[in-house]
């Protein structure tokens, strides 16, 4: 698997040291913020099992009105206690899981881009949430104030 790299974001291949606990062949992070989820996953005695975009969600984007697939960052099933809970974790930077603003400083073009990835996002996590639930998991968005 060739990874695009982009150059402003940290972006590599995990290497799990407790491949026992890893589904799946590589763990690849797209940013410092899943890096440092990795690594808690993996070091983590509480996470039983975690796997790296495994979920394939379908939704329709409301841009296009096709229906596409949504990877799901993050898979994890975690010891809370008595319980096991299932999760499907989506990470993103703070700034994007808030409706986007408009300002005098930012262009036309970068606010539409905005709003385009929004409501496409919102479209994704609606999506993940339902099958979530359906499949006895919660779905949850973390963000860097969760991870640092």
């Amino acid at each position: 698997m060739k990874l695009n790299r982009d150059p402003r974001f940290k972006q590599g291949i995990f290497t799990p040291k407790h491949q026992h606990k890893f589904i799946g062949s590589k763990a690849v992070y797209r940013s410092s913020f899943e890096l440092k989820f990795f690594r808690w996953a993996d070091e983590n005695s509480n996470v039983l099992v975690w796997g790296s975009e495994n979920i394939i969600v379908p939704y329709i984007s409301p841009v296009d009105g096709k229906a596409h697939r949504y990877y799901v960052d993050n898979f994890v099933v975690i010891k809370e206690g008595a319980q096991t809970k299932k999760y499907l974790i989506e990470i993103k930077p703070f700034s994007q899981t808030q409706p986007p603003q408009a300002s005098k400083r930012k262009k036309q073009q970068t606010i539409v881009y905005e709003q385009v990835q929004w409501v496409v996002n919102n479209a994704k996590w609606s999506a993940a949430k339902a099958y979530a639930k359906k499949h006895d998991a919660e779905f949850l968005i973390i963000t860097e104030k969760d991870l640092f």
